[in-house]
């Protein structure tokens, strides 16, 4: 599978300048190595959806809707809600993206966020059983890539759990497996806040939150999703090229210090958004 959406080809001199910079420690926008663009988190975006937000990620936009609507369960988790997750890469985000059905790297990015929701249980799927076998809370989490300017994964995760946060449903009671509404609103029980950190290796230096500039030349690609407690949840691996065993122990440990500063920042930003009301 690809890494990373197909992307145009970059000139040597360019890929020259860039590696240049790395073997001395530098990046061509001024970041250190393990640097995250700033970001910049929006919610409630999208007026008739449970749950919205949009992450602007450097120039990379990403905007995610969640929709619950009530549905089957699976046959496998009889007494569990659902989870779906789906990624649009919107043609007007990139000259790179086409019109047409999912390819792979838009099921990549929506497995990606899928599983470091569905691993660190994010979502207590039990609480949106309705009737066991029959009946459950089917939670649509629908990402589209805006304006695309490197490292899709992070930021499609940070907006899809945003979205998740923000989403409310209508009060609900189940007696008797039937399900009535009431008229005030409530969350998603939303238990845990995982964080992705994306890097990608060029040549042997690893570094954090690529852009696109960098994803062109890179050799690999590692992203690790780390759980509220710190807890290595998912990982997925990219690229071509191998990563070492020591180059991954050293992955996990400044994945473990940005998830925590990225998980910050979004309760911080629903924190002061909820102050505001």
């Amino acid at each position: 599978m690809s890494s990373t959406p197909n992307l145009s080809s970059i000139t040597k001199l360019e890929k020259k300048n860039l590696i240049e910079l790395l073997a001395n420690g530098k990046r061509i926008d001024g970041r250190e190595l393990t640097d995250y663009r700033s970001f910049v988190i929006e919610k409630n975006v999208i007026e008739k959806a449970n749950g919205s937000a949009q992450i602007k990620l450097g120039k990379t936009k990403v905007m995610v809707g969640v929709k619950v609507e009530v549905g089957e369960p699976f046959l496998d988790t009889p007494d569990e809600g659902v989870l779906m997750v789906s990624a649009e890469l919107v043609p007007l985000a990139s000259p790179t993206f086409e019109p047409g059905p999912p390819d792979e790297n838009s099921i990549e990015l929506a497995r990606v966020v899928d599983r470091g929701l569905r691993e660190s249980k994010a979502l207590d799927l039990k609480k949106l059983c309705i009737k066991e076998g029959e009946k459950v809370f089917v939670v649509f989490v629908d990402i589209y890539v805006l304006d695309y300017d490197g490292n899709l994964i992070d930021a499609s995760a940070l907006a899809a759990l945003t979205a998740l946060l923000t989403a409310k449903i209508k009060a609900y009671e189940v007696k008797n497996g039937e399900l009535t509404y009431k008229d005030e609103l409530t969350s998603l029980p939303v238990q845990n806040y995982p964080i992705p950190v994306t890097f990608v290796k060029i040549n042997d230096t690893l570094i954090v939150d690529p852009s696109i500039e960098e994803e062109r030349i890179m050799d690999a690609r590692l992203t690790l999703t780390i759980d509220k407690d710190g807890k290595l949840c998912a990982i997925q691996k990219g690229g071509l090229k191998e990563l070492t065993l020591n180059e991954i122990e050293k992955a996990v440990n400044i994945a473990i210090e940005k998830s925590s500063e990225n998980r910050n920042k979004i309760l911080e930003a629903l924190k002061w958004e909820e102050q505001k009301r």
